[in-house]
C-alpha cells in the first residue's frame, strides 16, 4: 500500500477504509485511476476487515473475488470501504465498495464480493506496509 500512497485511517471490528489520492503514477491511458489499483484497494480493505475478526496468531488469504467496475475511478481520490458479511471458522465472506471523491461528493465506481480463508496459527510474514 505504501507503493500506491494509500492509508488506512479506519479500522473497526469487521470494517475498514483505505484512502487513496489520485496521482499520475496510478493512472491508465485516459487519466482515470487504473482498474487494477481499484481492485487492489478493494481486496485489501475487505481483507483487512476480515483480519480484524481472526485470532492474533492467524492471518487471512483471499481465495476469490468478483468485482464490478461501475464507473471510471475519476476524482481527486478514492475510498475503499471493506466489511465482513459473514465470519465463519474457515471462510469469511466480505464485500467492498470503492467510491471516487469529486466536487465534494462520492460516486460509486466499484463493488466487490470476496471469500477469505483463515490461516490459523500462521501469522503475517511482515508488516502490511499501509501508511496511516
Amino acid at each position: 500500500m505504501d507503493l500506491i500512497r494509500a492509508t488506512l485511517p479506519l479500522v473497526e471490528p469487521g470494517r475498514t477504509e483505505i484512502h487513496l489520492p489520485h496521482w499520475d503514477g496510478i493512472e491508465q491511458q485516459h487519466g482515470f485511476i487504473h482498474g487494477g489499483v481499484v481492485g487492489m484497494i478493494a481486496d485489501s480493505a475487505a481483507g483487512y476487515a476480515a483480519m480484524t475478526l481472526v485470532p492474533a496468531d492467524a492471518s487471512v488469504l483471499t481465495v476469490e473475488y468478483k468485482m464490478n467496475l461501475m464507473a471510471p475511478a475519476d476524482g481527486h481520490g478514492l475510498i475503499a470501504r471493506g466489511e465482513v458479511v459473514r465470519a465463519g471458522r474457515t471462510l469469511i465472506v466480505t464485500r467492498a465498495e470503492v467510491v471516487a471523491l469529486r466536487d465534494g461528493a462520492e460516486q460509486a465506481c466499484a463493488l466487490m464480493q470476496q471469500t477469505i480463508m483463515v490461516m490459523r496459527h500462521r501469522g503475517e510474514k511482515r508488516e502490511s506496509g499501509v501508511g496511516g
